[in-house]
């Protein structure tokens, strides 16, 4: 068995690693040991490659690794659950970054480049450019460290993404312009950023779904000029599982992908007056939630943003303890596309150990609202906004939401009347038999908690 037998043996053990891991992902339980598993694959995969003949400078790729792990593992280490969104977009950006980079150096190392990897290297810089600076521009805006929505004309768009169609022709039909090279990517990142740019927390999910795609399809594209078989493989299984879920988190929020980057919903706004939702909100007290809550049968809690922001998940996993033990059926609704990132709410509760058996979808809980006798909503706003089914004109309309309102009577956890990030009003908030408590999540559920107990 020659060199590259064993090279490519141990690329096939790496994709059985990846594909393995990718499946455990699919659940809490067994998520842990997948990402193991996928890391194992992805190790054997670096070694494989950095075992081929002529792989390059040894000194720059350990001092590169080194680099990538100082700044990483810490990183990664020290992020709060509330900041993993943008952590998420952030580092699928380096991704992003890393294959444009190859496309630049692969352009410039090599004369009369071969079409058949020409074009591989012109699809890398293009999408990957798009996704660095995209991702980039969705981190700073979930970091609110940008909180002005500036929407541009969709023939900008169009036309940035034209002009980089045009000069990656025009290089593809022989032409070996660097000049025209860095247009492209020019081009292509500034048009990342002003599709991202419009868009608001509520669509974050979708976006960052997409963005990771759109590396992950970079990087099958590097892997292709590069001859590299892993980079391939993995490439497309991460563009794949990224196209699937954003399909799915479009599909959830009724709404087409082009929608979402085009549309500006979800970009914020201003809310309407309260009260216009159709009365007056009613307040509470955490004393009242609290009696509510212990003498009910069944209770569904619907976490959403406000939940991740005030960190209240442990708060929240105790007092459905503690009702347990009263006696209380504690089920927890999930939106798909409540939080900023896919499986948001999933993954704060799982760090709260909260059973997992206790995480119920949005169809499977929607025909569990009849029966319920509080939904405690804790954070979480256009994901429960009747106005999605009825009134036609709203930015939500269409949309499946959790049916709430349809429980016998609704707890509202908020800091104020204040609207989503669909910059709508709530009539859920000005139903007959629904209460607000207002205040930090974290607190009030805490407040409920010790009510509880001195019951």
């Amino acid at each position: 068995m020659t060199r590259t037998d064993v090279i490519q043996l141990l690329y096939i053990v790496a994709f059985v690693l990846f594909i393995t891991g990718l499946r455990m992902l699919r659940g809490p339980r067994t998520a842990v040991r997948g990402n193991q598993i996928a890391a194992v694959g992805m190790a054997i995969a670096v070694g494989a490659t950095l075992a081929q003949p002529g792989v390059g400078d040894w000194v720059l790729i350990v001092v590169g690794v080194a680099i990538g792990t100082a700044i990483g593992v810490p990183a990664a280490r020290s992020v709060h659950m509330t900041a993993m969104p943008q952590m998420v977009a952030l580092f699928n950006g380096v991704g992003g970054g890393a294959v444009a980079l190859i496309s630049v150096v692969e352009f410039r190392s090599e004369t009369d480049i071969p079409l058949d990897t020409l074009i591989p290297i012109l699809l890398a810089a293009i999408i990957g450019s798009i996704s660095f600076w995209g991702s980039n521009i969705a981190f700073l805006k979930l970091q609110e460290l940008m909180k002005r929505a500036i929407r541009t004309p969709r023939v900008v768009n169009g036309a940035l993404l034209g002009i980089a169609i045009v000069l990656a022709v025009i290089i593809a039909a022989g032409s070996e312009s660097e000049l025209l090279f860095w247009l492209i990517l020019a081009s292509a990142g500034a048009l990342g950023v002003l599709a991202v740019t419009p868009i608001g927390g509520a669509d974050m999910p979708v976006v960052i779904s997409t963005l990771n795609a759109f590396t992950g399809l970079s990087a099958a594209a590097a892997g292709i000029a590069l001859d590299n078989t892993a980079l391939i493989v993995a490439g497309m299984l991460v563009g794949a599982s990224g196209s699937i879920l954003t399909k799915q988190m479009a599909e959830a929020m009724n709404r087409s992908i082009l929608n979402v980057f085009f549309a500006g919903v979800g970009a914020g706004g201003a809310a309407l007056p309260a009260g216009e939702g159709g009365g007056t909100a009613r307040a509470t007290s955490a004393a009242d939630v609290a009696i509510q809550l212990s003498y009910a049968r069944l209770v569904v809690i619907v976490p959403g943003y406000g939940m991740a922001v005030a960190q209240a998940q442990r708060a929240v996993a105790d007092l459905a303890k503690e009702l347990e033990k009263r006696g209380v059926e504690v089920l927890f609704a999930i939106h798909p596309v409540a939080g900023r990132m896919p499986g948001h709410m999933n993954v704060l509760l799982a760090e709260a150990d909260v059973p997992y058996e206790k995480l119920k979808e949005m169809d499977d809980i929607n025909p569990e609202f009849a029966r319920t006798d509080v939904a405690l909503v804790i954070g979480a706003n256009d994901v429960t906004n009747p106005a999605a089914r009825s009134v036609k004109d709203s930015p939500i309309y269409g949309m499946p939401i959790l049916d709430v309102d349809k429980a016998a009577s609704v707890i509202v956890l908020k800091r104020s009347m204040s609207s989503g990030f669909a910059g709508i009003d709530n009539p859920l908030f000005y139903d007959p038999k629904t209460a607000m408590l207002f205040g930090d999540a974290k607190a009030s559920v805490s407040d409920i908690l010790s009510e509880v107990q001195a019951l």
